[in-house]
C-alpha cells in the first residue's frame, strides 16, 4: 500500500474531479423545482460512501429531503465519531452576478468556484476523501465512524431534529465533528467553540384592497412601502442598537478575559471594510467588530419588496409590501421569545392606515461548548500539523441550528473544525473554496482521526 502522503499526492486530481461531480448537482433545498436535484445529489453521495467502504448506507426519509446515514464500525474498543454536514445549497440569484455558472464548477486562481463549494459540499467532501485515503493506505480506520449528512440545513434543518430523536441509538457516538464553520483568516486555522442562534420573520404590510393610481390617490391614502420603510428604519437607533423592547434582556455578559482575547484577534476594521468594498464598518456602539460578530445579537433586513419591479415607470400605489428579517442570537436568548418580541414591536410602531401581519419563520438556539475538552484541543493540534501555525479559538457569527439538538439528544462533545473562509462568498454569487484548504484540510483530518482515540482514552 502507498503511504498516506503519497496517496494524497497521487490521487489529488481524482479527488478533485469527484468533488466537481458533487458540485454539479443543483441541490437547492428551498426551491420546489429542485426537489429532484436534491434527491439525486443525496443518492450520489450515498453511492460514493459505499464506494469508499462505508456500510449500512441509507437515505433516512423525512417529509422533506432525506438524511444520509452511513457507518464504518470495525475498530473494536475505539471511540465512535459522528460526522455531520449538509449536501443542500442556497439559491443562486442574482444569477447575472456570477462570473461562471454556479453549477458548472471551475478551478481558477487557486479556488474552486461553484455554489456549495465552501458551504458545505467542499468541507463535507474533504471528510469523505480523508476517510477514503486512510482506508486505502491502511485498510482500516483508527476510530469508528458514523455519517449524518442532511439536505435541509439551508432551510433550518426542519426535519433533522425529529430524525435524530427517533434514531438516537443509530447516531450514538462519543464525539461529534462538524466542518460547517470558517477559519479565522487565510492561513490561520481556528477551532470554533460558539455559534449564534437564529430567529427569522417576515413582515407584510397591507394598504388598499388593490393597487391604485398614484395620481388619483397619491397624497390621500397610506402607501404600504412608505409604511414598511418607516417601520424598518425604527428597528435600530443611531448607535446601531436594536430598539425592540427586551431584545437584550437575556444576553449574557462575556467574561473579560474572553473579551480581551477577541480584541487581540482583531485584524483591523479598515482591512475588513476594504475587502468588502465599503467605506466604513457599522454596528452596535461600544463593542469591537469581533464582539459584534460573535457575542452580540443582531437584527438584519434580508429582503424587501413590493410594488412595480419592471423596467420604466408604473404609476401605482401598491396594495402591499414585504420584508424578511433575521435576528442572530447569543447564549441565553430564546428564538421564540425574540420572534414574539419583534412581532409585537412591528405591530406597535406601524403608522396608521395600514395592516401589519408577521409570519414567524425558522428559529434555532445559540450554541456554546467548552474548548478545554481533549477532542477540541486535538483539533488545534491537527490544524497546526497541516498549516504550520498554531490554531486560535474563536466563535462564529453564523448559525448551525442542529447543534443544540445534537447536544440535547446525544450528550456528546462537539468539535467545530471548518476549512472555509468568511470571504468565500457562501450564500452569495461567486462562492468559492480554496484549493489550499482542500489539500491542508485533508491532512488535518487524517492527523485528527489517527490521534483521536489516544486523546479520548488517555
Amino acid at each position: 500500500m502507498e503511504d498516506l502522503e503519497t496517496y494524497l499526492q497521487n490521487h489529488r486530481q481524482q479527488q478533485l474531479d469527484e468533488l466537481m461531480t458533487f458540485l454539479r448537482y443543483p441541490s437547492i433545498s428551498t426551491l420546489p423545482e429542485n426537489e429532484k436535484d436534491v434527491l439525486q445529489c443525496a443518492e450520489f453521495l450515498a453511492q460514493h460512501a459505499r464506494s469508499i467502504g462505508f456500510e449500512h448506507v441509507q437515505l433516512l426519509p423525512t417529509p422533506g429531503h432525506p438524511v444520509l446515514y452511513a457507518d464504518w464500525l470495525h475498530a473494536p474498543g475505539k471511540p465512535t465519531v459522528l460526522v455531520y454536514g449538509h449536501y443542500d445549497v442556497q439559491p443562486v440569484d442574482p444569477l447575472e452576478l456570477w462570473k461562471t455558472p454556479p453549477f458548472a464548477p471551475t478551478i481558477a486562481d487557486g479556488q474552486i468556484w461553484a455554489r456549495g463549494a465552501s458551504d458545505d459540499k467542499g468541507p463535507v467532501f474533504v471528510h469523505f476523501k480523508a476517510f477514503e485515503s486512510l482506508l486505502q493506505t491502511t485498510g482500516s480506520l483508527p476510530v469508528n465512524v458514523k455519517l449524518c449528512i442532511e439536505g435541509e440545513e439551508e432551510i433550518g434543518s426542519r426535519h433533522l431534529p425529529e430524525v435524530v430523536e427517533k434514531n438516537a441509538a443509530l447516531f450514538a457516538a462519543d464525539v461529534l465533528v462538524v466542518s460547517d464553520t470558517t477559519m479565522f483568516q487565510p492561513g490561520q486555522p481556528s477551532v470554533c467553540y460558539g455559534l449564534r442562534g437564529l430567529a427569522a420573520l417576515q413582515v407584510n404590510v397591507f394598504g388598499a384592497n388593490g393597487d391604485v393610481h398614484s395620481g388619483l390617490y397619491g397624497g390621500a391614502i397610506p402607501n404600504p412601502i412608505h409604511a414598511l420603510v418607516s417601520i424598518l428604519s425604527a428597528l435600530h437607533d443611531e448607535q446601531g442598537r436594536v430598539t425592540v423592547p427586551g431584545f437584550y434582556g437575556d444576553v449574557e455578559t462575556v467574561a473579560e478575559d474572553e473579551r480581551k482575547a477577541m480584541v487581540s484577534l482583531s485584524t483591523g476594521d479598515e482591512e475588513m471594510a476594504k475587502s468588502l468594498g465599503i467605506s466604513a464598518l457599522f454596528g452596535e456602539s461600544g463593542y469591537s467588530t469581533l464582539e459584534r460578530l460573535w457575542v452580540r445579537p443582531t437584527l438584519e433586513i434580508n429582503g424587501i419588496y413590493g410594488g412595480f419591479q419592471g423596467a420604466g415607470t408604473k404609476t401605482v400605489i401598491p396594495s402591499e409590501a414585504h420584508a424578511k428579517i433575521t435576528c442572530r442570537l447569543v447564549p441565553n436568548q430564546e428564538p421564540q421569545k425574540i420572534q414574539q418580541s419583534v412581532s409585537a414591536w412591528l405591530q406597535q410602531i406601524a403608522p396608521p392606515g395600514v395592516r401589519v401581519e408577521v409570519q414567524l419563520l425558522d428559529g434555532s438556539k445559540p450554541f456554546l461548548t467548552p474548548f478545554h475538552h481533549p477532542a477540541i484541543q486535538l483539533a488545534a493540534k491537527a490544524y497546526e500539523h497541516a498549516y504550520g501555525v498554531p490554531a486560535v479559538f474563536t466563535r462564529m457569527g453564523g448559525s448551525i441550528g442542529i447543534m443544540e439538538d445534537f447536544d440535547r439528544v446525544l450528550h456528546i462533545p462537539s468539535v467545530l473544525m471548518g476549512f472555509s473562509l468568511d470571504n468565500d462568498n457562501f450564500h452569495a454569487p461567486n462562492e468559492h473554496f480554496a484549493l489550499e484548504n482542500f489539500d491542508k484540510g485533508l491532512r488535518a483530518l487524517c492527523y485528527y482521526w489517527n490521534n483521536l482515540a489516544d486523546v479520548l482514552q488517555a
